[in-house]
């Protein structure tokens, strides 16, 4: 089972948070702000955050914007993930990931279907990485945020988290990019 090793130290992670909608402002988004208040409950660096609308062109340039700076290790969107026309987001994280963690949705599903039983297949949450950061894209819900990060993110964010974790390979995501 997995555990927090105590005799390590925590890494804090820098963390970009994106809110896809047409609709939401910073004072109303309440997913984004549940993600946000994680974030620095667990010790973590909340770099920047945006509100873009359900535009799949623009949502993968701003993923592309953040996988370019140095200062952003982990990009956390919500929204625009379910089964609508306007909802976009997942393709445009596919439009960026050079690797697909295809677990996460699995493991998010898993989660889900505690919570909110069968009605957890209309989610299509997903993780990748591109340039060596980490993109998840979760639904656009309080609840599936909290979920999310307290089930999920908080734990593989966590360098002392046992057996093992995503901080602790991070230093090799864009090991590719270095090869001659």
């Amino acid at each position: 089972m997995s555990r927090i090793d105590e005799s390590l130290e925590f890494i804090p992670v820098r963390i970009a948070v994106l809110t896809v909608s047409d609709t939401r402002s910073i004072e109303d988004d309440r997913s984004g702000q549940t993600l946000v208040e994680r974030i620095e409950r667990a010790g973590h660096v909340l770099v920047d955050r945006k509100i873009i609308q359900d535009e799949r062109g623009e949502i993968a340039a701003q993923l592309r914007l953040w996988v370019g700076d140095p200062e952003i290790d982990v990009v956390i969107s919500t929204g625009g993930t379910g089964l609508t026309g306007r909802d976009v987001t997942v393709e445009a994280h596919r439009d960026v990931y050079e690797k697909e963690i295809d677990a996460f949705g699995t493991v998010f599903t898993i989660v889900s279907m505690q919570k909110i039983g069968t009605s957890a297949v209309q989610s299509r949450a997903t993780g990748g990485v591109a340039g060596g950061t980490y993109l998840f894209a979760l639904p656009g819900s309080p609840g599936a945020c909290k979920d999310a990060w307290d089930e999920i993110l908080e734990k593989q964010l966590d360098y002392r988290h046992r057996p093992c974790n995503f901080v602790e390979i991070m230093p090799r995501l864009d090991e590719h990019l270095r090869r001659k």
